[in-house]
């Protein structure tokens, strides 16, 4: 795992935030989805919350669009991913001549961060699946509009305790059935390496990352190397996007014998208070229903014994 604050310039981003003068009301920009619901339950009312980009667009790979360089001409702030997930946002802040005047928030800051897996030392910038990963944001986005909003700040601070309270709470209640499970002989891969936060809290490992590109349906080939590589781990779960599961999922699980689980990026739909929750509860009953498959076959297992 890599430690905290491994890029120093963040913070120094971060700490850079100055106070906007007295009744002026915060225009927040957001890059991401998660970013959206976090920023909603700690300001409530009391800001206004802009998408840097519409919804509908896929965040990977985005290209900037003309109407996402205007918006950016309003904010006062930008909350950001800021370790690969929204590269496209500072190009959207250059071309809009804000990305030195713009205070940023990066959200990241307080977490402690892993590699994308195990052979790769890439930063897993999915921070924000996961409810532990995404207390720590909650907590940095709220310190961080309070810097700008000292009026506000005791009423963010409350609020983020709130919401995090809540968020904990999730996680606590699906916590004792997934804890009773077997999981001795869980292996599972993911067809992108965007899972190991979600795994993390629940003590779980991945065993392999497969996926070559992510969001993008292979080729014939490509999907070919795939099933190669599947069957060459010995897995017996396999977890992959909402998208690339309904697409390809029977052809893998009949060429390889696993069980495909799809799991949520949260990065799609509209953008709402609600959302990461809402994706995240359904996230966690994915991954129960995966480690329920898991311990049927340890118990079919010891039956044959």
């Amino acid at each position: 795992m890599l430690k905290k604050g491994f890029l120093p310039t963040l913070v120094l981003v971060s700490l850079s935030l100055l106070p906007l003068s007295a009744c002026a009301r915060l225009n927040i920009g957001v890059t991401l989805h998660p970013y959206y619901s976090f920023v909603a339950n700690i300001v409530q009312d009391r800001a206004d919350i802009q998408p840097l980009i519409d919804s509908g667009y896929n965040p990977h790979g985005y290209s900037p669009q003309p109407a996402d360089i205007k918006r950016a001409f309003e904010l006062d702030v930008v909350v950001v991913n800021g370790i690969g997930h929204d590269e496209w946002a500072f190009e959207i802040l250059q071309a809009a001549g804000r990305g030195d005047d713009l205070p940023k928030i990066y959200a990241n800051n307080a977490v402690a961060l892993m590699p994308v897996s195990g052979n790769d030392q890439s930063v897993n910038a999915h921070t924000f699946i996961s409810t532990t990963a995404a207390i720590a944001q909650v907590y940095e986005i709220a310190k961080g509009l309070g810097a700008l909003d000292p009026e506000n700040e005791d009423f963010y601070r409350s609020n983020a305790r709130k919401y995090a309270k809540h968020l904990r709470s999730i996680k606590a209640e699906y916590m004792p059935d997934i804890a009773a499970l077997d999981s001795t002989n869980f292996k599972a891969a993911t067809m992108h390496g965007a899972y190991g936060y979600l795994m993390q809290e629940f003590g779980l490992q991945i065993s392999a990352v497969v996926e070559p590109r992510h969001g993008v349906e292979p080729t014939a080939r490509q999907l070919a190397g795939t099933i190669d590589e599947i069957n060459a781990t010995g897995v017996t779960v396999l977890f992959a996007e909402q998208y690339f599961a309904s697409k390809l999922a029977d052809t893998i699980e009949d060429e390889t014998g696993v069980k495909i689980y799809s799991f949520s990026h949260i990065s799609d739909g509209d953008y709402s208070a609600e959302h990461f929750e809402v994706d995240m509860r359904r996230n966690i009953e994915e991954l129960r229903r995966a480690l329920e498959f898991s311990a049927s076959l340890n118990s079919s297992e010891e039956a044959d014994s």
